[in-house]
C-alpha cells in the first residue's frame, strides 16, 4: 500500500511541476519569446532549438516535404511531401482534419460537451454564441489534441463550402491532459477560431480550432485575412472557399486542438475510442444513409 501509495504521489508531483512550468509562468511573455526564437534562421540558433524539440518532443519529420528548414518555426508549420496522409474517400466519412490524440468524444447534452471525462463546459461559450450552441444539441462531437511534435497543419474533412470563420480572442493555456483537468473550460478562455461549414449534401457542420501556449498562432490559408486573425477584431467573415476533402485550411503555429461539431446523424467510427492517435485522412465520424442530409439550419 505505501509502494503505492509512494508511486500515485510521485505522480502526483510530476503533474504539479508539468503544470507550474506550462501554465503558471507568465504565458503570453512565454508565447512571445517562443514565438521570435523560433523565427531565428541563424543556423546555430536554428539546429539547437529544432535539436531540444526532437528531444522532448516524439518527432517525426520523415514525411515532411523538405528535408532542411529554415527555422524551429519552418519545422513546426511543415509541409508533408505528396501522398503521405491519404485520405479516406467513402463520402458517407468525415476524416480527421489533422494528425492527433482522440480526446473527450460524445453527443451534445443540454448544451454541454466533455473538456475530460466528469468536466463539462457549455458549448456556446465555446462557439460564444447561444443560437449556434443550441443548434448542435443532440449532434456528435469529437476533441482532436495535436502534440507539439505532431504535424501542424489541418485539413477540410469532407467537400466543403466554409461559409463563415469567426475569430475569438483568447488566453495561451497549455491544452495538455494536465491542465484540462485542472483548468475549468479551458477552451472557451484561449485563443480560436469558429469555422461554420456546408457539406456536399448540405449538412452544416462547425470546427473550432484552439490555440495554446508558446507560438499560439492560428492561421487559414483559404481565407484572405487568415494570416492576420487577429487584426478583425472578432467580425464574422463569410467566405465563399470551397475546399475537397483533405485540403489544406489552415495551421498551428505549435500543438493545441481541435474542436469537431459535426452534423446531426453522425457517430464516432467504430474503431475508435479516447485516446487513439489519428492521422490526418483516416475515417473519424460516419453519417447513416438516414441521415444524410439533415441540416443545421441557417444558423451564422
Amino acid at each position: 500500500m505505501m509502494t503505492l501509495r509512494s508511486a500515485l504521489g510521485r505522480i502526483g508531483a510530476q503533474e504539479d511541476l508539468n503544470f507550474l512550468l506550462t501554465n503558471r509562468l507568465p504565458r503570453r511573455l512565454a508565447t512571445r519569446a517562443m514565438g521570435w526564437i523560433s523565427r531565428i534562421e541563424q543556423p546555430l540558433v536554428r539546429d539547437a532549438s529544432i535539436g531540444l524539440w526532437r528531444l522532448f518532443c516524439d518527432v517525426d519529420l520523415a514525411d515532411a516535404k523538405e528535408e532542411r528548414f529554415a527555422s524551429l518555426h519552418a519545422a513546426f508549420v511543415r509541409e508533408l511531401r505528396p501522398g503521405a496522409r491519404p485520405v479516406a474517400q467513402d463520402p458517407s466519412v468525415l476524416v480527421s482534419p489533422s494528425d492527433a490524440l482522440l480526446g473527450a468524444h460524445g453527443t451534445v447534452a443540454a448544451g454541454q460537451v466533455l473538456q475530460v471525462k466528469g468536466s463539462p463546459y457549455r458549448l456556446a461559450d465555446l462557439l460564444q454564441d447561444e443560437a449556434l450552441g443550441r443548434a448542435h444539441e443532440g449532434c456528435a462531437y469529437a476533441t482532436l489534441r495535436l502534440t507539439a511534435g505532431m504535424y501542424h497543419r489541418f485539413h477540410a474533412p469532407a467537400d466543403l463550402a466554409v461559409e463563415s470563420v469567426r475569430h475569438l480572442w483568447g488566453d495561451t493555456w497549455n491544452v495538455n491532459p494536465i491542465a484540462l483537468k485542472r483548468v475549468e473550460a479551458l477552451f472557451c478562455r484561449n485563443e480560436r477560431a469558429v469555422i461554420r461549414v456546408r457539406l456536399g449534401d448540405g449538412a452544416a457542420m462547425t470546427l473550432v480550432p484552439v490555440a495554446a501556449i508558446l507560438v499560439a498562432g492560428l492561421k487559414l490559408s483559404f481565407l484572405r485575412e487568415g494570416g492576420d486573425l487577429r487584426a478583425t477584431g472578432g467580425r464574422t467573415l463569410p467566405c465563399t472557399a470551397r475546399l475537397s476533402k483533405g485540403a489544406e485550411m489552415g495551421w498551428f503555429e505549435h500543438g493545441s486542438t481541435i474542436v469537431v461539431l459535426a452534423p446531426p446523424g453522425y457517430t464516432l467510427d467504430p474503431t475508435l475510442c479516447e485516446g487513439a492517435r489519428l492521422r490526418m485522412g483516416e475515417p473519424l465520424l460516419r453519417a447513416p444513409a438516414t441521415a444524410r442530409g439533415k441540416d443545421l439550419g441557417d444558423v451564422r
